[in-house]
């Protein structure tokens, strides 16, 4: 079927994608003359023969390429689809010091991220009291567009926890225990934030929001461990048969959103300054070392430290409802970013690495996780959608050389918001969830519908193609008991 948004112009012949590896395909930089480095993507046969024909992911990823001073293929997750300027599931690194930051390229959730919680109990402890124990949890954490939460931060007070992020949360407002700052990506700050460079509307935005979900693919689910694929893995994630698991995946709300709509329009006043000619002004970017790319990379960081504040704040309410309902404490495994810009070290370079709906996947041989994860892999979590599994994996050595040492962040969508609208009645997939025993607490049925199943690909060919690949490998799967949907 043809694209109603054709990904190519008239003008252009569509790119050759050719195999160079495990499920990986390129097009090469000789494609267009204003490509500085290949393109490729993670992807089985089928869906390289389909990339280009329904979205304009394929060629955001090649406009990717002309960015200045890419240093490495621009890569596209198994889970690519359309985003703003990069395609959802892009990773791309710059070279530093004058290579550029974008910050399409990060997202207009900064930090959108998972988070893991294992109970010490199985399923059985859970099942007669797991409307209760949802409806608490819902209570607990405001979800829809523009929600506030109980806990609200301004002043002195917004600008530490922009700072500080996560460690501030703990030490000075009881938010949660030391032990996690260990199983926090970064150990829940960034330390190159700077308040300062945030703007006043973004903290006026984020004053009342930590401890919220926010609204669209955003969530807190209650499942249970249903398939173990890696004993070994999944004993050092603390991960059983029949175990009770908490996920939780949001952001930066809308002190994040604030942030990137600020510096997308400061880069696109100053771009041609610095001589950037760009394919689509989405990618509106600056050099790292430039005033604006500076300022921009130390309010991200801020942003994500928020981000990883607000997603502290709902464990300690899903925290809080286990021990009422049954008397247990939940534990951390993990908390891994997406929608940042990191910098890393390749050999003897420094690479600023963008990934918008991506993850790192560090493998066990790295410094950067856990020293309780070494010999294993980086956590890495993949959700699926309400009516589907989510997966646990590990990140590998070889990740580094194939991908950054990213993969992707979850299933992607196949049909926009509308569009699932359009084709799901919310009451009916409500009763259709609840038939198979799935509790569902969402502000409204058109809210739920916009994300139902279909909206979104195969989380299991997703899965197997990131596995093939050879960036992260199974350790377990996740079926859904209870979901809060923003």
């Amino acid at each position: 079927m043809a694209s109603r948004h054709p990904s190519f112009s008239t003008s252009e012949t569509p790119p050759r994608l050719r195999r160079v590896g495990n499920e990986l395909y390129e097009v090469s930089r000789t494609y267009r003359r204003d490509m500085r480095a290949s393109a490729r993507v993670f992807a089985d046969a089928e869906q390289a023969a389909s990339l280009g024909t329904h979205d304009r992911s394929l060629a955001q990823l090649i406009n990717v390429t002309t960015l200045p001073g890419i240093a490495a293929p621009a890569l596209g997750m198994p889970d690519m689809h359309e985003g703003y300027g990069f395609p959802v599931g892009g990773v791309a690194a710059t070279l530093l010091p004058d290579g550029v930051i974008s910050p399409g390229g990060i997202g207009f959730d900064i930090n959108c991220g998972v988070r893991l919680l294992t109970a010490p109990v199985d399923v059985a402890a859970v099942r007669p009291v797991l409307e209760s124990l949802i409806h608490e949890i819902s209570r607990g954490v405001p979800t829809g567009a523009g929600r506030g939460g109980r806990l609200s931060v301004a002043g002195a007070e917004m600008d530490r926890v922009l700072a500080e992020g996560v460690p501030y949360l703990v030490r000075e407002l009881g938010q949660g225990r030391r032990e996690d700052l260990t199983y926090i990506e970064g150990g829940g700050c960034l330390d190159r934030a700077d308040p300062h460079q945030v703007s006043d509307r973004a903290k006026l935005r984020g004053r009342d929001q930590l401890g919220t979900l926010g609204s669209g693919n955003h969530f807190v689910e209650v499942g249970v461990v249903d398939n173990i694929f890696d004993d070994v893995a999944a004993a050092q994630l603390g991960l059983a048969m029949g175990g009770v698991t908490v996920l939780i995946h949001t952001g930066s709300r809308g002190l994040g959103h604030q942030v990137c709509t600020d510096y997308v329009r400061r880069m696109d006043d100053v771009a041609r300054r610095y001589g950037i000619v760009l394919p689509d002004r989405q990618l509106a970017c600056a050099p790292l070392s430039s005033p604006e790319g500076t300022a921009y990379f130390a309010a991200m960081c801020a942003a994500a430290n928020f981000a990883f504040c607000n997603r502290q704040v709902i464990t300690e309410r899903a925290r809080d409802a286990f021990r009422r309902f049954i008397d247990c404490e939940l534990s951390l495994v993990y908390d891994v970013a997406h929608n940042t810009a990191k910098i890393e070290r390749a050999g003897d370079h420094l690479l600023c690495v963008h990934r918008k709906g991506a993850t790192r996947a560090f493998g066990p041989s790295s410094s950067e996780i856990p020293e309780h994860y070494r010999g294993v892999g980086q956590p890495v979590f993949i959700p699926g959608t309400m009516g589907t599994a989510s997966y646990v994996l590990v990140g590998t050595d070889a990740s580094a050389q194939l991908s950054l040492s990213s993969t992707c962040h979850g299933a992607g969508r196949t049909l926009s918001r509308g569009a699932a609208k359009r084709a799901v009645r919310g009451h009916e997939l409500r009763r259709q969830l609840e038939g198979r025993g799935i509790v569902i607490r969402c502000p409204s049925n058109a809210e739920l519908a916009e994300e139902a199943p279909l909206a979104y690909k195969d989380v299991e060919r997703v899965v197997d193609v990131t596995e093939r690949a050879g960036i992260a490998k199974k350790v377990a799967r996740l079926r859904p008991l209870g979901v809060i949907k923003g």
